[in-house]
């Protein structure tokens, strides 16, 4: 397809990037989407940790990004520097304010992203020196904001600055890219779409979820981060598929801190594959079939042309 100017310079031959869910974006995706046309990630989640890290390296190769989770590098600075060595062709580190990483990359002559939710983040991270922004929207699958939704946000995105800007947030079909691209987006940054492939880390009940799924069958909540005593800052609540848990505790997480027998139950659903929580944007009703990256990003790419 006829591709952007950003995806020119990286060497792309579709201007979408896999976004780095943790504990999903492992190194066989990054390899499969690279291999494939597209922008690989592997992402660093919650759990991340230098030693995983290393582990979905080798399983890559070389040619992939690298996403991370800001609160996670400063408790484990041993990520952030394998990251670093790693010399990723991208490198991200969102969910933070303190952009004072972007020099360390600089120096060793890597790109960097990082997500925004409104005009004056944008404005920050450009003056940081980020190279590239990655405008979330509230239909995002995982960690984010409840609002705004992608097109406002990405309208405001593009006029605050003069760099390229990724859409994020709800993008799972041909007709979704198509409108960020006409919008101005420099690419699109996908993830639920991927988190049910092949090449994903997601356990079978997870992809299984995730094609019964519709739109309405996601909801944002904190409850899980909260049980199993993960500091997520403020305001980046998780976009799930709803469950028993989430219908008992979404809106009513303020409760489950003073409710330790809760979260205990909450910690064992989910070390269990079969009612683990599974992050879903509200794009998850394109999903029907477990695909490979390489026929998601030929259909997206096509359909879209």
């Amino acid at each position: 397809m006829r591709t952007t100017a950003w995806a020119r310079e990286l060497g792309l031959r579709i201007p979408v990037v896999n976004a780095p869910m943790g504990g999903v974006a492992g190194g066989r995706l990054a390899a499969a989407v690279r291999a494939a046309g597209g922008l690989g990630m592997i992402g660093m989640g919650s759990a991340g940790s230098a030693a995983a890290l290393r582990t979905e390296l080798t399983l890559a190769g070389d040619g992939v990004g690298i996403g991370v989770v800001d609160w996670v590098v400063r408790a484990e600075p041993e990520l952030l520097e394998q990251a670093l060595a790693a010399r990723p062709r991208l490198l991200s580190v969102s969910f933070g304010t303190d952009l004072s990483w972007v020099a360390a990359a600089r120096a060793h002559g890597i790109r960097t992203a990082t997500q925004v939710y409104s005009a004056d983040e944008a404005r920050h991270a450009h003056d940081a020196g980020i190279d590239v922004l990655v405008a979330r929207g509230a239909a995002g699958g995982g960690h984010g904001t409840a609002a705004p939704e992608l097109r406002p946000l990405l309208d405001e995105v593009l006029a605050a600055v003069p760099i390229p800007v990724l859409a994020a947030g709800g993008i799972a079909t041909a007709a979704d890219l198509a409108a960020v691209l006409a919008a101005g987006a420099s690419g699109a940054w996908i993830g639920t779409r991927f988190a049910a492939c092949a090449e994903s880390l997601l356990p079978e009940p997870g992809r299984n979820a995730l094609i019964a799924a519709t739109a309405d069958d996601t909801v944002l909540t904190s409850a899980y981060d909260i049980a199993a005593g993960l500091p997520w800052p403020a305001g980046f609540p998780s976009r799930v598929l709803r469950d028993p848990a989430t219908d008992r505790w979404a809106g009513h997480e303020d409760n489950l801190r003073s409710d330790p027998a809760a979260r205990a139950e909450l910690r064992s659903r989910a070390a269990d594959p079969a009612t683990a929580p599974v992050d879903a944007g509200r794009g998850v009703g394109a999903i029907t079939r477990v695909e490979t990256a390489a026929e998601i990003l030929e259909s997206l790419s096509a359909a879209a042309e």
